[in-house]
């Protein structure tokens, strides 16, 4: 989830690093403790015999994890372990090539698994980390402790599909003997057991089947530079405490969540929710405990309607499968597109001459965030002004966002480029509008961009021959005319796209 911060105090001082969240070390760890106090349930009894294995993914964290709790009252012995897969953090993006995780978000993940070893070790269980296919150590792994079950969290996309698959398969042919002896009877081969956990609305809860899941999300809701994320439930927990309680932003999260500029214009929960490290029914509980214990308004009820929509992209990605990955999207569009290699390069690099882009792109490549306000309007520029295959934005997110996760940067840019479900297909993202309104002092831009700062403010967003050529025409200009341009790939006969 991603708002301008409530004073300038919050805002980052230009060169240094603002941690998110900004609590001490001390501080965060009295925070984690409180709700894993909080939120533990002493009476929880182990109920089973043997050894249960816990395959931890995108679910990096102790609290509210269905799976470590499912293995921890059905065996006497839990091993929990995480899998560095080569094609995850050495591999490429499908189409272009890009890197499948970039050095940012790996260092995020670092820190998450260390501190899930951490939290984990005060349950007395110890995180076993090894590198290569989970199809390969899983089973391995099953076979030397005679696990009789693999708990894992479900996911929904066809490279996780694919992988849950084949561990499965590896795991039919392991034969697992009590006790280790030969000579003793053989046990049922070690089962996987998958168990749904990454929405906050669980899938089993919804009023119809996946396959009937509303196609527009109004329906189904009717029914170095920059900050520094650091990794980790501990740190999330300590975000979720600062935000909402020492900091009481929720009750202002409305009003702010459009912002650019500094740690506290929104939530930034994003990067520990797609790790895992952070639930959404956690956040859910605080938000219902902030409405009771200080106010209930549009802005708490916002917070929980963008997990709704994070929830809708999930079950999204259940119901149309490989399509979101596509070039015409679920609805099979057929269009016209360009893989110009420059103009993407410009795109990607923050020098597309438009202040506001650039600004935008530079802070994803140095911090590996953007807001929410700024991812709409990089891919409205990606793929309406430039006319560029709306994958290859997709797939440079993927590589460099901190809060990846594919169902809902991909359900986000097939929103945006016209191929989703979105009934406003034709929505445009007007540059000097989204400036005027979100970045009127061009604070944001002159951040990212020092050598604006000596412009007046009025002039930092629009600084002319003081700044790069632009790469492309506009195709509406500041007075919302249409813009005659030889490298139009026209997507449609009128080709009038909705202004923002």
């Amino acid at each position: 989830m991603s708002a301008a911060a409530s004073s300038s105090s919050s805002r980052p001082v230009r060169g240094a690093a603002v941690p998110v969240p900004s609590l001490s070390a001390d501080e965060t760890g009295a925070v984690a403790d409180e709700a894993f106090q909080r939120h533990t349930s002493p009476s929880l009894r182990r109920g089973g015999a043997g050894v249960a294995v816990v395959w931890f993914r995108n679910d990096l964290r102790v609290l509210d994890n269905e799976a470590l709790v499912r293995a921890w009252a059905a065996s006497e012995a839990v091993l929990p372990v995480f899998c560095v897969d080569p094609r995850v953090f050495e591999g490429s993006t499908h189409y272009f090539g890009f890197p499948k995780t970039g050095a940012l978000r790996a260092q995020f993940l670092i820190e998450c698994l260390g501190d899930l070893k951490h939290n984990l070790k005060k349950k007395g269980l110890d995180l076993l980390v090894r590198h290569g296919k989970p199809e390969e150590i899983l089973p391995s792994i099953a076979k030397a402790v005679s696990a009789h079950t693999v708990y894992a969290h479900m996911e929904t996309c066809s490279e996780e599909l694919l992988v849950e698959c084949l561990v499965r398969k590896g795991l039919e042919q392991v034969q697992v003997t009590q006790g280790g002896t030969s000579g003793q009877k053989k046990s049922p081969n070690p089962r996987l057991q998958l168990i749904w956990g990454a929405t906050m609305y669980h899938i089993d809860d919804l009023p119809f089947t996946v396959n009937n899941l509303p196609d527009v999300y109004t329906q189904f809701r009717k029914s170095e530079k920059g900050m520094h994320f650091k990794g980790g439930e501990n740190a999330a927990l300590g975000r979720v405490h600062e935000y909402f309680w020492k900091k009481d932003q929720l009750k202002v999260y409305k009003e702010t969540r459009n912002g650019m500029l500094g740690p506290d214009y929104s939530t930034k929960f994003s990067p520990w929710l797609a790790s895992g490290s952070l639930s959404p029914c956690y956040i859910c509980e605080e938000v219902k405990r902030y409405e009771k214990q200080r106010v209930a308004n549009d802005s708490t009820y916002w917070v929980l309607f963008e997990l709704i929509w994070r929830d809708y992209f999930r079950f999204l990605s259940a119901k149309y499968g490989n399509s979101i990955f596509h070039l015409g999207g679920p609805r099979k569009v057929v269009s016209k597109w360009s893989q110009d290699q420059a103009l993407f390069e410009s795109w990607r690099d923050g020098r597309t001459g438009y202040p506001l882009i650039d600004a935008n792109m530079r802070e994803l490549s140095a911090t590996g965030f953007m807001s929410n306000r700024g991812r709409q309007i990089v891919c409205s520029f990606l793929v309406r002004d430039m006319g560029i295959d709306w994958r290859m934005g997709a797939e440079w997110f993927e590589t460099c966002l901190l809060d990846y996760d594919p169902a809902s940067n991909y359900g986000n840019w097939t929103y945006g480029a016209g191929v989703g479900n979105d009934p406003r297909e034709d929505r445009y993202f007007s540059i000097p509008k989204q400036a005027k309104t979100y970045d009127p002092e061009g604070e944001y831009v002159s951040y990212w961009l020092p050598e604006l700062r000596s412009l007046a403010k009025e002039r930092r967003n629009f600084p002319g021959a003081s700044y790069i050529r632009q790469i492309v025409p506009l195709k509406f200009d500041g007075g919302n005319q249409k813009k005659d341009q030889q490298f139009n790939r026209q997507r449609r006969p009128n080709n009038m796209y909705r202004r923002r």
